[in-house]
């Protein structure tokens, strides 16, 4: 049936029906299933990592690698050992790693860029106790200065000699004592100001001293292939074992004599019951090395640390890398004995500082 304009067509059976046909009715438009238009939103995003993405991946795992090991209480192989003791300037690619994350918005990258800085600040923070509160101005049996100086060779025996009359220690322990250094410390002079002494002749870095203005008995070594003298001194009636330290460095191939040269350094101190006890002298080694806490471990403090100073680098000296250097010359001191002053002196010729420490007996 047709009702009203032609151009209009009601379906019939009691509804509404569709009306078609219309000059102004649009089009319809193909509509796409909506899971193609899903499954593209979703799909995953390829992304490129580019030569620096990749080198900040290298330098994460170079610190992380030590940082492992550090935290095992391990020195590691080579060249484990060696980085750990440049462990505090691990923050400065740290913090360009983080930097770099950031940057990009690589959050595993930061993550991972801020657990190495984290690790690194904890391991970083000094080790050992404070010294006893009030120290320095409490009355003890005696009050002495006890120098250790590494002369690369021999070259900065002159240098030694200045600073032993110009600061007058009463003790001091001597690393790389060539023959010219022994002819020096044999003359005449240098008997009257240290009639008491223990010299153990080598070549090169072999050879090493104790000089005391303090009675020696006692004498011996402990085992090494750089000289370690050592000697009992009577200081105000009290024996005082005082020991040089000289373990070879940890180069590749010295690795195992490293670390057992440490390890006979750890079991004198260990050894010393209620004597007190210092052990000075060129570590190679620095309180982030397990081998070197062993030793601290022991009962033995260090000067350093006990006067706020446990990261100064002793070494290398006279380099523009001086700064980065690392602190591998140590006065260690056991109770009764502390360590109220130190400071570190430059030697002409040698490639080390000495280290310098008031010491008091309680």
């Amino acid at each position: 049936m047709l009702t009203g304009d032609r151009n209009h067509r009601i379906r019939r059976g009691g509804g509404r029906g569709t009306v078609t046909g219309h000059p102004l009715q649009p089009a319809p438009r193909p509509v796409r299933p909506r899971y193609e238009r899903v499954r593209r939103e979703q799909a995953p995003r390829r992304t490129r990592r580019g030569p620096l993405s990749w080198f900040v991946w290298l330098v994460l795992i170079v610190l992380s690698v030590p940082l492992t090991f550090r935290g095992m209480d391990d020195d590691g192989p080579t060249p484990i050992a060696q980085l750990l003791a440049f462990l505090p300037w691990f923050l400065v690619p740290g913090w360009l790693a983080l930097l770099y994350a950031v940057l990009t918005r690589r959050g595993l990258v930061a993550l991972w860029a801020i657990a190495v800085l984290a690790a690194t600040v904890g391991y970083t923070l000094p080790q050992g106790p404070d010294a006893p509160a009030g120290a320095a101005e409490r009355t003890g049996k005696a009050r002495f200065r006890v120098l250790t100086a590494n002369l690369r060779y021999g070259d900065a025996t002159e240098s030694l000699l200045k600073t032993l009359r110009r600061e007058r220690p009463q003790i001091v322990s001597v690393q790389e004592c060539d023959s010219r250094c022994v002819r020096a410390l044999r003359d005449v002079r240098m008997s009257e100001s240290y009639p008491y002494r223990h010299i153990i002749e080598g070549d090169g870095a072999s050879g090493s001293a104790l000089l005391s203005t303090f009675p020696l008995k006692r004498q011996g070594a402990l085992p090494g292939r750089l000289a370690m003298p050592n000697a009992v001194a009577d200081i105000a009636g009290t024996s005082v074992r005082v020991q040089v330290a000289h373990p070879m460095p940890p180069k590749p191939d010295a690795l195992s004599s490293w670390r057992a040269e440490l390890g006979a350094l750890r079991s004198y101190g260990a050894s010393r019951g209620g004597t007190p006890t210092i052990v000075a002298g060129d570590f190679n080694s620095s309180q982030d090395h397990a081998a070197f806490r062993a030793v601290l471990r022991t009962g033995l403090n260090d000067s350093a640390r006990l006067t706020g100073q446990s990261r100064t680098p002793t070494w290398p000296d006279h380099t523009p890398l001086r700064p980065m250097g690392a602190q591998i010359d140590h006065i260690l001191v056991s109770d009764p004995l502390t360590a109220v002053e130190a400071q570190f002196v430059d030697l002409d010729g040698s490639d080390h500082l000495a280290v310098l420490a008031d010491i008091k007996l309680f």
